[in-house]
């Protein structure tokens, strides 16, 4: 019998809601039911946005909260070598292409591409790339690149699909139309994701991927929002020759308007909540956990 690993996986780059409590507390929940353990990683990679400050707050929330995690924590920030020798492995499976495209300059191609008929967007609704880097001469694109051009260096999905073949996740939790158990991935709808920039050697999508496997994390607990990202990471997993962990979305909390919880509108975090004299028993009631 193996033992179980959940993370609770957060971004320092605002203070910690209600929603945060919810996949917090129960990712904790769940780790003790099984007898497993639960990490905590710090996802930073975005550091014009992320502060210490913040980072700090988190511990404090979470240990007001209740919740004991394992260290060390595994902060992003500190593992950007981890991410590039990832990059080099697809690169050298010639699964990357340079585009060389500011975001003026897709936004006016998509523009371009709608007034043609709709374009296609992602499961998060944001355009596919309209660009056609991918037919730039391999050559090209690395005279472009020793220049030192800004670029972005994109999955081709199409190589990729051929390469991993048809794949699938075990889902526990449920997506958003309900999907649960064996569930068929579709990484074909977010088109040539980004996997790193020029000034970042790594994506969400690329670190979470690579982090879950070194942790050695087998229970993925997280929102409803990043369902259909699974496919994406599923992919990359099979790519990559890592582990596949067992996936469960949670529902999301939304606020008085129907909106889910975030930091960019301003949620009310769980400092003001306890500062307004709320308990933790009580953020456990509000989210729905109970006791």
């Amino acid at each position: 019998m193996y033992t179980r690993i959940l993370r609770f996986a957060p971004s320092p780059n605002g203070h910690l809601h209600l929603g945060h409590a919810y996949s917090a507390l129960l990712n904790d929940d769940m780790a003790r039911e099984r007898g497993g353990r639960l990490l905590l990683r710090i996802e930073d990679i975005d550091t014009q946005r992320c502060r210490l400050e913040y980072e700090a707050a988190i511990y404090e929330d979470l240990r007001w909260l209740g919740i004991a995690w394992e260290q060390p924590v595994r902060r992003q920030s500190e593992h950007f070598a981890d991410y590039a020798a990832a990059i080099a492995k697809l690169e050298a499976q010639n699964l990357l292409y340079p585009s060389f495209e500011s975001r003026s300059e897709i936004s006016a191609l998509v523009a371009e591409r709608d007034r043609q008929g709709h374009w296609p967007r992602d499961p998060d609704g944001v355009p596919l790339y309209p660009g056609r880097a991918r037919k730039m001469p391999a050559a090209e694109g690395a005279r472009r690149r020793r220049a030192g051009e800004p670029f972005a260096l994109r999955l081709a999905m199409d190589a990729a699909l051929t390469r991993a073949g048809v794949l699938t996740w075990r889902e526990t939790g449920s997506g958003p139309q309900g999907q649960t158990g064996l569930v068929t991935a579709t990484p074909q709808r977010w088109g040539d994701v980004v996997l790193a920039r020029k000034e970042l050697p790594t994506s969400y999508h690329l670190s979470v991927v690579i982090d879950d496997a070194l942790q050695g994390v087998t229970d993925v607990v997280r929102g409803q929002d990043l369902f259909w990202a699974t496919a994406v990471h599923r992919l990359l997993q099979a790519l990559l020759g890592l582990p596949e962990p067992v996936y469960h979305h949670h529902r999301l909390i939304f606020d008085a308007e129907g909106r889910k919880l975030s930091k960019a509108t301003q949620a009310t975090s769980l400092r003001a909540l306890r500062a307004a004299g709320l308990r933790a028993a009580d953020i456990r009631r509000m989210v729905g956990l109970g006791r």
